[in-house]
């Protein structure tokens, strides 16, 4: 029998041939990770370049970060995978993934928190410490996958700040398949130089910030990403919907984009939330890129474009509800934006004050729409559509309330309202004249 009271040495052994998962591997063998005492584990290294981690307790009593990087290290020097199997690993410092590693949990797929099984990472470092190293720090072609991260002393009563959950620099690296119960910071790209970051089937509870992306030069893919106050509201986590929910709605910035050139954002979702996607011009510069099938809801503003590169922003089949604030204004574009936003396909409901307001300098368009709020008695006089600079297009939406459908105001440069209805037909309230072009819209009806 070995003596577990010595240091553990890896034995080599080899993965059964035809299974591409480690994790199945593991299965297969039936002894490629040795229990060593009830609640810890030895590590074991297969020819495959997998290591199981050496010697820590899977209870979340004991500290792990150590024999964790250490597990890391020595698959960074030829590349290759750690496995954490099933259990709780406490992590009170910062891991490093080197290049080329992949740290991998036992979870195909984002997990609810009740009841809490699978590779947890109990995370309890940097408490008060935003900008503290980030629990996983990723660099060229490195990976994390499969896991739960729980900020095991974070309480609902005391919202305390923690650094990021994860930041990713350099090329090729990616996150998938994770669940975030309660993470103050989410995950950070940049701003350090990267490309073509993978992002894919994250879903959890973010508190201040769930994505925000910089310094990216080369397509990076966000894919399969829901945000939700409901992964903290499980006692089995010390959740309380209620404290969570009313935090984000106040202070939860979901998707930020910095500089990225040619982003690819598809299926995300948030609720509540402050601002659901913003996007801003950094040191580095503004982002372009194309949103599909991305919402927000219960927020203060959906979707707010404070820069954007000349050629801008494409959002299709996007839902955008407000319900939260006094602003309440579904697509806010500022007067700061010299970039196009083109929105085709979207809808926009919910008791918003309006649905889409533009201060921007460049172009604004909105195509195949469906555009309502709560209607003319809770907001008399306030259109649903509203500009004040640049160029506004407008065509082939539908107009579900009854306030008036857009106001063309002083500073717009031109106009083309076009092929539009509603459910009392279309008002336009046109003040820069034969600088608009409005033509076959539904009437108004006549009379009272």
């Amino acid at each position: 029998m070995k003596n577990w009271t010595q240091p553990i040495k890896n034995t080599l052994k080899r993965r059964p041939a035809g299974l591409t998962s480690p994790l199945r591997a593991m299965l297969a063998a039936a002894i490629l990770l040795t229990l060593a005492a009830p609640g810890s584990f030895a590590a074991e290294e297969t020819t495959s370049g997998a290591i199981f981690v050496e010697g820590v307790t899977t209870d979340g009593r004991d500290d792990c970060t150590g024999a964790i990087q250490r597990a890391l290290d020595e698959a960074g020097k030829a590349g290759g995978l750690v496995v954490l199997p099933p259990g709780r690993y406490r992590v009170a410092g910062s891991l490093r993934i080197p290049p080329g590693v992949t740290l991998e949990g036992v979870a195909e797929a984002p997990v609810w928190s009740a009841p809490l099984k699978g590779s947890i990472i109990l995370a309890t470092g940097g408490r008060g410490q935003e900008d503290a190293a980030a629990l996983f720090e990723l660099n060229h072609s490195s990976a994390v996958r499969g896991l739960i991260v729980w900020h095991s002393e974070q309480r609902t009563t005391n919202i305390a700040p923690y650094p990021w959950t994860f930041h990713l620099q350099g090329h090729d690296n990616t996150v998938e398949n994770v669940t975030l119960i309660n993470s103050y910071n989410g995950i950070r790209i940049g701003p350090e130089g990267n490309v073509r970051h993978r992002i894919r089937s994250v879903y959890g509870c973010v508190l201040r910030r769930g994505i925000l992306v910089d310094g990216c030069t080369d397509i990076g893919r966000i894919e399969n990403v829901q945000f939700h106050c409901h992964w903290w509201s499980a006692p089995e986590v010390g959740g309380d919907w209620k404290p969570v929910h009313e935090f984000m709605w106040k202070n939860c910035e979901a998707f930020s984009f910095g500089r990225t050139d040619w982003e690819y954002v598809n299926n995300t979702f948030v609720f509540p939330v402050k601002t659901g996607y913003r996007f801003i011009e950094t040191k580095a510069g503004a982002a372009n890129g194309q949103f599909s099938g991305i919402g927000a809801d219960e927020a203060q503003v959906c979707v707010k474009v404070e820069a954007i590169q000349p050629m801008g922003l494409l959002i299709s089949n996007g839902q955008f509800v407000c319900m939260h604030g006094d602003q309440r204004i579904e697509v806010l574009v500022d007067a700061t934006c010299n970039g196009s936003v083109r929105l085709v396909n979207c809808a926009f409901w919910g008791p918003a004050r309006q649905c889409v307001v533009s201060h921007s300098r460049s172009f604004v368009s909105l195509s195949d729409c469906y555009l309502s709020s709560e209607g003319r008695a809770r907001n008399p006089g306030v259109p649903l559509v509203e500009a004040d600079n640049g160029k506004l297009q407008l065509r082939g939406c539908s107009f579900g309330s009854d306030e008036p459908s857009v106001a063309l105001r002083p500073g717009l440069r031109h106009a083309i309202i076009t092929e539009n209805n509603g459910v009392h037909g279309v008002e336009i309230l046109n003040e820069i004249g034969a600088q608009a072009v409005i033509a076959n819209n539904e009437p108004m009806p006549k009379g009272p």
